[in-house]
This record gives C-alpha cells, structure tokens and sequence, in this order.
C-alpha cells in the first residue's frame, strides 16, 4: 500500500476511535466521578495531589530541557531533535487546550453549578474541559514512543497516572482527561512527522 494512502487510512482510523472513545467518556462521566467520590482514601488523595501538582507541563518542560542538555553533551543529534521535539509538542498540547478550556467553560467536578457548560470563561473553576495536565504529558511522551516505542512504551503510564490524579482531584471528569489524551496523541503525532520524519528520512537513503 502506498506510504499517502495508508497515512489518509491511518487519520480516518484515528478519527473514529477517538471520536467513540470521547462519546464513550461523556456516557460514563457521572457513573466514575460517582464512583471516585465514593471511594475517596485521604493517603491515596494526598497522593494523587502531588501527581497532580507536579504533572503539569513545567515539569515536563524543565525534564525535556534536561534530556536536551544530555544529548547536547553526548552530542547525539538525533536525541537532541527527539527532545525538542518531546518539548515542542508538550508546549503545543498545552496551548491547544487552554484555548479549548476557555473557549467552553466547563465547570469542574467539584464546582456546584447548575450549567455545566458556560461559554468562554477565564476562571480556572470553569476550565475542566479538556485537561491540559493530560493533554501535556500525553504529548511529551508519545513523541517519545514515536520516536523509539522500546524506550517510550514504559513512560506512558506517567500519563495515565496524571489522568487518573486529575479526576481523583476532582478536577476533571472522566471526558476531560480522554479528550485531553486525544489532543496530546494527534499533537505528538504531528509534531513526530514535522520534526522526526526528516531523521528517519535521512538515516533510509545513508543505510541503502
């Protein structure tokens, strides 16, 4: 199969299951935050709020900065492209859904209100929808993945503990951390083919 047509297969591909799996999460919304609220542990919580804390995407900045500086001094040029583009895509996740999230105002799970969804809103009770924690590190380490899967696969579970931490936080539903996921996936792979392509590209033609 031509390398275009699978490309457009693969987008088609992506677009429906992520498009079932955020229907699927706005069905199940209020039965795992009811879920969550009624199995609330004070260590676990204390727990999951330094996930939280320290999930956000200047965490994840400062780490892509780090492995920058090791490449750099190993002088690895495909390490050093792999983490910018682990920081570049971190950075555009994040930006994508702080726009969302202002755009739609939802309130958050622990925000009493009657309308869910209240238009743009720049008050940080009504930025749920979607979670940029989620959004971010989701990003940072699919590019990872993307760029070597037997190194990355492992880290993914930072950011399923990250969405997980946001929803026992009661800071977002179950829809808000999907969503974010997806942004976070479409992003790095973007940023993969924008920034990665041209490596992989170059290593091909000097191998053949």
């Amino acid at each position: 199969m031509h390398i275009a047509v699978r490309f457009r297969w693969s987008r088609i591909i992506f677009a429906l299951v992520a498009g079932l799996a955020i229907l699927a999460a706005f069905c199940l919304d209020a039965g795992v935050q009811a879920w969550i609220s009624e199995n609330q542990n004070a260590g676990l919580r204390s727990f999951m709020r330094g996930v939280s804390r320290f999930g956000d995407w200047p965490a994840h900045i400062a780490l892509g900065f780090v492995l920058l500086v090791l490449a750099y001094w190993r002088r690895s040029k495909k390490w050093m492209r792999i983490a910018a583009a682990m920081i570049v895509a971190c950075a555009l996740a994040g930006a994508v859904a702080r726009v969302v999230k202002i755009s739609t105002g939802r309130a958050r799970p622990s925000v009493q209100t009657e309308a869910a969804w209240n238009g743009p809103n720049f008050r940080a009770r009504y930025n749920a929808f979607p979670s940029g924690h989620t959004a971010a590190s989701t990003a940072f380490f699919a590019t990872l993945v993307l760029a070597c899967w037997r190194i990355g696969a492992p880290f993914l579970v930072i950011p399923l503990l990250i969405a997980f931490s946001r929803m026992y936080v009661a800071a977002h539903y179950l829809s808000d951390v999907v969503c974010g996921a997806m942004i976070g996936l479409l992003t790095a792979c973007l940023v993969a083919r924008w920034i990665l392509s041209p490596i992989e590209n170059r290593q091909s033609k000097i191998e053949n």
